[in-house]
């Protein structure tokens, strides 16, 4: 933080602290453990549940969780992950321009309501542009619950502006060695309970969708669609500790891309999944890994958002369950199977798309999803 001391034409002093960093003060290594620290409680887990309308059952019964052998519901891991990524706003991108790219989510343990959580980012490379103006900063963020549990991990990339003072160039600055890094492998493992064999499920009713009824190259246009509020996007930015102010100062954000506030990413990748999630997810286990994850377009008030599941592949894992991983897109104001009837290349990663007229503008999010699936048996 920059505190930014002045004295007016009065001489009085005043401050205008700065929080984030601008390019040049990063350092591969550095890690900052991030001022907030939350305690997950009731309420935060029924405001999510509210807005997200996750149809995972482990996630929202707690008689079906105990089923599984866990103590009670587990939060969300998408109430992990924004509370982890906003989190590191404070250190870590308060000053960025975009958002890049998320990579190797996972979450190794489960988190209960009553658990606290805190969050720390390791810095693990630093890519100057070569203008000098701006640069892409790629961390990895660690969520621990107050016993040390790792329950979220992930890591991702931020285009950051420069300060442009020369003389603390980034380029060569850093390890000349393999980081230790703070933690298991990003986005390794899963809860313990899962290694022995599952107990029948007692529900009479479920959502449709078993790791029988998925095959490779299977696409899910999932047809509801979900319109983004006003007051609940803020409302969710500041639950979670989101401070760039792109997303919640008005007058800042008129001067930004879209000329207002643009909703914070996390609650568009959380509204996606929660979009797939009753053809994909009703009979889901757990959320194994996000990967190579972006957002092509920015989303704002009032617009609506669709998504699609396309199966990418299956494999056993044992008799009772299997690793279902889909490639998940999420639109906005067009319904995906429209594009894909007007013969867009929906599914296809729009960074990687030499031609300006192979993208698809309606695009606004992308990431591989691993899910462990029951077995119907």
């Amino acid at each position: 933080m920059n505190n930014g001391e002045q004295r007016n034409t009065m001489n009085i002093r005043y401050i205008s602290p700065r929080h984030g960093r601008f390019l040049e003060e990063f350092e591969i290594g550095a890690v900052y453990h991030h001022p907030w620290e939350v305690t997950v409680d009731g309420g935060i887990l029924a405001l999510c549940a509210g807005s997200f309308l996750d149809a995972t059952p482990v996630f929202a019964s707690a008689a079906y969780a105990r089923e599984l052998g866990f103590r009670d519901r587990p939060v969300h891991p998408l109430t992990l992950l924004n509370f982890g990524l906003s989190f590191s706003v404070h250190d870590v991108s308060e000053q960025a321009i975009a958002h890049l790219a998320y990579a190797k989510a996972g979450f190794a343990n489960a988190c209960f309501a009553g658990d606290t959580i805190g969050a720390s980012s390791t810095v693990l490379g630093v890519k100057p542009a070569s203008d000098g103006a701006r640069g892409v900063v790629h961390v990895r963020t660690v969520v621990r619950a107050d016993d040390q549990r790792v329950v979220c991990d992930f890591e991702r990339k931020v285009l950051v502006k420069a300060a442009g003072n020369a003389n603390r160039s980034t380029a060569a600055r850093g390890a000349a060695r393999p980081l230790a890094l703070d933690g298991p492998e990003a986005g390794a493992g899963m809860p313990a309970l899962f290694d022995r064999a599952l107990p029948p499920r007692s529900a009479k009713g479920a959502f449709a969708g078993f790791f029988e009824d998925f095959s490779a190259g299977d696409i899910i246009c999932h047809e509801g669609g979900r319109t983004v509020g006003e007051s609940e996007h803020m409302q969710l930015t500041c639950l979670f500790r989101n401070t760039h102010p792109l997303h919640v100062d008005e007058p800042y954000a008129r001067s930004g891309f879209a000329g207002t506030r643009v909703v914070y990413g996390g609650l568009v990748f959380a509204w996606i999944v929660a979009l797939a999630s009753r053809d994909t997810s009703g009979n889901a286990l757990w959320e194994i890994r996000y990967d190579n994850g972006a957002h092509p377009s920015g989303v704002v008030t009032g617009d609506t958002l669709y998504a699609a599941s396309r199966v990418v592949r299956c494999e056993e894992r044992n008799a009772d369950a299997g690793d279902v991983t889909f490639k998940l897109v999420g639109t906005k104001n067009v319904k995906p199977s429209a594009l894909i009837d007007a013969g867009a290349d929906l599914f296809a990663d729009e960074s990687g798309k030499r031609d300006q007229a192979a993208r698809v503008k309606e695009k606004v999010f992308e990431i591989e999803r691993t899910v462990l699936m029951r077995r119907r048996t």
